[in-house]
Order: C-alpha cells, then sequence, then structure tokens
C-alpha cells in the first residue's frame, strides 16, 4: 500500500482552469472519495495521476516518489472507468489476465492470480462468457478484477456505478467497500452523488471549480459544512438557507434575526458566537431538522407559513412552506398522520442548535 499526495496542482484546457492549485493527501489504505458536480475538475484529477494528463504546474506523489514526469505504465496505478473498458472479444479469463500478460507474468501466475481475484469478486463462473454475455453488475466485477489482479499501489476509480440501475447501484458499492476494507488498497473514488459518497467514504473531498471545498468525514461534512456550496451539495433534500438581517431588542438578552420584516426570537445564549446589529446573515436548515409544531411549547425559532407544495417520498414526505412573500423552506415530514394539504397554515420551529450560520458574501461557515 502507498499513500497518495497532490500539492498545488493546476490543468488548463485552453483559458479554462479545470484544477486551480489543487492539494489532497490520501493516507495508506484510506478510501477518499472525491465529491462535486460534472465539470468540477474531479476526472482531470484521476487523469493526471494516472498520467493520462499533464499537469501545467504542481507535484504528484505515490508514496515518497515524484511521479510526473513517469509514462502511466511506470505509475503502478490502476483505473476502473465509468463504461468498464472491458475488450470485447476477450472473455472474463482473458480480460483480468491482460494486464499481467502485458507485464510478462508466467501463465501459472497468471491462472493463480486470476483464480483468487475472480473467487473474491463471486464471478469465477463466468469465465469463458464475452461481456456482451454478462450484466452490468457482472462487468462492473470483471473491470474491477483487471485492475485489482495486479495488486496496484493506488486504485482509482472514476464514476464506476454511474451506469447501473439504483439497486444495483446500491449492492454494489456495499460491495466495493467491502472489498477495499479486505484488501486494504489505497483508493481514490470520483462521484457526483453524496449518497454514494458518504456511505463509502473514510474521508470525503468536495470539490467545485477546480478547487478542494472541504476534506472530512462524512458526519464533518455533513453536520458543519464549510461553506453554502457544501451545506448545498451534501445533503438530499439540500439544505435550506434564509437572508436575514440581524436586530437587537430592548431586552439585551436577546437578539433578533429579521425575516422579511418579521422577528425571529433568538436568545443570545444560544449563539455559538456574537453577532453584531445590522449585519447581514444566512441561516441555512436542513429540512430533518425543521418540525411541524402543535403547541406554543417549543425551545426555538417559531415561524408561520402556508404549505405550498408537498411530495411523498416513500417512508416520508417533503412539504415546502411558504414564509412570507418571498422566502419559503422544506420540511421533511416522517409522521404519516400529519396532514399536509396543500394551502393549510402551519407554524414550524427550528431548534437553535440545528441552525447554521454562513457570511452572505464569502459563503463561508461563521463559527466560534
Amino acid at each position: 500500500m502507498s499513500s497518495l499526495k497532490i500539492k498545488n496542482l493546476t490543468r488548463k484546457y485552453g483559458n479554462v482552469n479545470a484544477l486551480d492549485n489543487f492539494s489532497l493527501e490520501v493516507n495508506s489504505g484510506e478510501f477518499m472519495v472525491l465529491l462535486g458536480p460534472s465539470g468540477c475538475g474531479k476526472t482531470t484529477v484521476v487523469r493526471c495521476i494516472a498520467g493520462l494528463a499533464k499537469p501545467n504546474t504542481g507535484q504528484i506523489y505515490i508514496g515518497d516518489e515524484l511521479v510526473n514526469q513517469l509514462p502511466p505504465k511506470d505509475r503502478d496505478v490502476a483505473m476502473v472507468f465509468q463504461n468498464y473498458a472491458l475488450y470485447p472479444h476477450m472473455n472474463v479469463y482473458e480480460n483480468i489476465a491482460f494486464p499481467l500478460k502485458m507485464r510478462k507474468v508466467s501463465k501459472q501466475e497468471i491462472k493463480d492470480k486470476v483464480r483468487n481475484i475472480t473467487q473474491l469478486l463471486g464471478i469465477e463462473n463466468f469465465l469463458n462468457r464475452k461481456p456482451k454475455e454478462l450484466s452490468g453488475g457482472q462487468m462492473q466485477r470483471v473491470a474491477l478484477g483487471r485492475a485489482l489482479v495486479r495488486e496496484p499501489k493506488i486504485f482509482l476509480m472514476d464514476e464506476p456505478l454511474s451506469n447501473l440501475d439504483a439497486k444495483l447501484r446500491t449492492y454494489m458499492r456495499t460491495e466495493i467497500k467491502k472489498l477495499q476494507r479486505k484488501i486494504g488498497i489505497t483508493t481514490l473514488y470520483i462521484t457526483h452523488d453524496q449518497i454514494e459518497a458518504m456511505s463509502m467514504a473514510d474521508k470525503i473531498a468536495v470539490m467545485n471549480s477546480g478547487l478542494v471545498q472541504q476534506i472530512g468525514t462524512a458526519e464533518q461534512i455533513y453536520n458543519k459544512p464549510a461553506n453554502t456550496f457544501v451545506a448545498d451539495f451534501v445533503g438530499s433534500p439540500s439544505m435550506n438557507f434564509l437572508n436575514c438581517k440581524v436586530t437587537e431588542n430592548d431586552d439585551y438578552n436577546i437578539k433578533g434575526l429579521e425575516l422579511n420584516g418579521t422577528c425571529l426570537v433568538f436568545p443570545i445564549n444560544k449563539l455559538p458566537f456574537k453577532l453584531y446589529s445590522k449585519k447581514n446573515i444566512v441561516i441555512g436548515i436542513r429540512p430533518r431538522d425543521i418540525l411541524f409544531l402543535d403547541n406554543e411549547d417549543f425551545n426555538g425559532i417559531k415561524i408561520k407559513g402556508k404549505i405550498s407544495f408537498t411530495e411523498l417520498l416513500g417512508d416520508n414526505s417533503l412539504a415546502e412552506i411558504k414564509i412570507g412573500i418571498d422566502n419559503s423552506v422544506k420540511v421533511t415530514n416522517t409522521d404519516p398522520n400529519f396532514d399536509l394539504t396543500v394551502g393549510k397554515e402551519v407554524t414550524v420551529g427550528i431548534p437553535y442548535e440545528r441552525i447554521h450560520f454562513f457570511d452572505p458574501t464569502t459563503g463561508n461557515r461563521l463559527v466560534l
């Protein structure tokens, strides 16, 4: 196993910066997920690591070795692509054995390695089949086997599950994570699917416009997003944002967050930091943290509104609550008996400790 270190990587396509001073470290044996929207530079990172694209500036280290000038075949990394890239004229055995044949490994060693990896992946009964005779999940396992059979230092996976149906994706992400833990190989996994990232990663690096926005565990990314981009991108449904102005009441122990001319009372001892009067601020609340209230006894911000839209999500429902003229929030409701009739007036509550605060100019999280 080897670590992976990327320092200040820049890659330009014409006048466009696909990567802008990009840095990332993946520890030996770690499963790191690079998460971000399409076009943010994720695939460019993988291509630079594999040697398929040359960075304009920056360094890539595999272990302690600088690999910028090494050709792809000498970097000892394996890559699984979105479309699997299996050789259609070869059967499963030949596809998996191919990288070993290119390295001139003996026939007996190839046979042993292919047998071991196909047993590990549960495809030992498909060795004589061609790719066209396999299901999507089986082709994906063959692609994994071909990458892993030569025991690379680094394993790169670029959107490997995007061509599978929802049920098979759920199954395969569990299988891939189990396999990675069993083998212990250092893995960089690329995806735009935040559920995939949160369920699989040891750590997640959230990326946007060629830059890393935040690195942390799934819990850290979800509960303490570094900025409004991360807060909005990670979580389904995404976080609600409300633009407020800080006001001060006659009672000096009270702060107000003014929303559409309505003051949302906020005790000063509940604030995680000092807010100054007349300062604009963005508050963020996840839909699952907003509660429908049936009485006035609630320790948090209370807001009156009207249900404008509902959507059934299976075990729960999503309701959109219109607040005043310009604002609305989405609320996840898990009570099947609660009346979500469109047009109904409701009161919702937001616990003080569940509110996130962001700077309206930079979008950065406000902390102590």
